[in-house]
């Protein structure tokens, strides 16, 4: 029995359907957030578990943020100057249905120590490269052994000055958060880490408690939501998310609009509905819980905020805006700040 089939009579399930999308994109959860399911549809199950919607989705893209493409090395993308995102495993705890690289699920690009040599030489090559963005897969699922081997590399590098590790082990495989792993984290220091929690559920005394351990070892904590229809879409439940977020020492830092993934359009939101958000949460929860909202664009075109358009009129010598209660308000202007700020305000 598989254990798509193991979970579908544990639930009653019809198996036809959930088979045909795994056999397209597989199914795999870990026990952790198996035992977070409440029922069939909430917020963690729609998040794990395979819906027929995926295969009806011809629209999207596989590789929306032409990851390939920006690709000088296999498994290394440079999109940015001076930063960037390494490949560096497989293995997910748990494939979340709305992933950004449901592409590799089913053939992932091989890793070898011949395609892990050519990501490190070209690093050490482009003196340009300050910052480096660990992902894959979850680098976390790497033994600690291989995690620190790829860690002391990095650290070679003279001109490599940030380590960043994007994962969701600490949501998803809290245990595997140990004194062991922290300890060999901060050898390395400064190292980040780009965390991802999507709804308060997942936020259990587990993953609490792997949060703590991460922080008292120094390493700074961010998360990463992404906006879900059906899941997190509205200001109730991000506002507790992200002021629980801040009780484990993890800074909201982005709310991310939906990728135009293929396989995923059942969970996009239009991008009014994450505008409204920011505008309901503003002020009434602390600015420190304030994610920035942000559109990856296609093409591999990098991330761009939005913002809640507070600015109503540019007037003579003053600003007209509306604040977090609706009221206008005015702002004087220095003289002449008017031309400027219309450059910067007005398309």
């Amino acid at each position: 029995m598989t254990a798509l089939d193991a979970f579908a009579h544990s639930w009653s399930l019809e198996i036809d359907g959930l088979r045909r999308v795994a056999g397209r994109y597989p199914f795999r959860i870990s026990r952790h957030i198996r035992g977070l399911i409440r029922s069939p549809g909430d917020p963690i199950w729609r998040q794990a578990v395979p819906d027929v919607a995926e295969l009806e989705d011809v629209a999207g893209y596989e590789d929306p943020l032409a990851e390939e493409r920006l690709s000088p090395v296999p498994n290394l993308v440079h999109r940015y100057p001076n930063r960037v995102l390494w490949l560096v495993a497989h293995e997910c705890a748990m494939y979340c249905r709305f992933c950004t690289r449901k592409r590799r699920w089913s053939a992932p690009a091989p890793l070898t120590g011949e395609t892990f040599e050519a990501g490190l030489r070209y690093i050490r090559e482009h003196r340009e490269i300050q910052d480096v963005l660990l992902s894959g897969g979850d680098p976390l699922l790497l033994s600690t052994a291989r995690l620190e081997s790829i860690l002391a590399a990095l650290r070679r590098i003279p001109h490599v000055r940030i380590i960043r590790i994007g994962t969701r082990v600490p949501c998803v495989l809290p245990k595997r958060i140990t004194s062991k792993l922290t300890e060999t984290l901060s050898r390395y220091q400064p190292v980040y880490m780009n965390l991802h929690f999507n709804h308060p559920l997942e936020i259990t005394d587990a993953s609490r408690q792997a949060c703590t351990t991460l922080a008292n070892a120094g390493i700074p904590l961010g998360s990463q939501t992404v906006l879900l229809r059906g899941v997190n879409d509205n200001p109730r439940v991000l506002g507790e998310l992200f002021q629980e977020l801040l009780t484990m020492r993890v800074r909201p830092y982005y709310l991310m609009q939906m990728d135009l993934t293929q396989g995923t359009a059942h969970f996009r939101t239009p991008i009014g509905t994450g505008l409204g958000i920011l505008r309901a949460l503003r002020n009434h929860i602390s600015g420190l819980a304030m994610p920035h909202f942000v559109v990856d664009l296609p093409g591999g075109q990098g991330k761009v905020p939005l913002v809640p358009n507070s600015v109503k009129e540019i007037a003579k010598g003053r600003l007209i805006l509306k604040d977090y209660r609706g009221e206008l308000c005015e702002y004087p202007l220095l003289d002449g700040e008017e031309k400027d700020l219309a450059d910067w305000l007005i398309p």
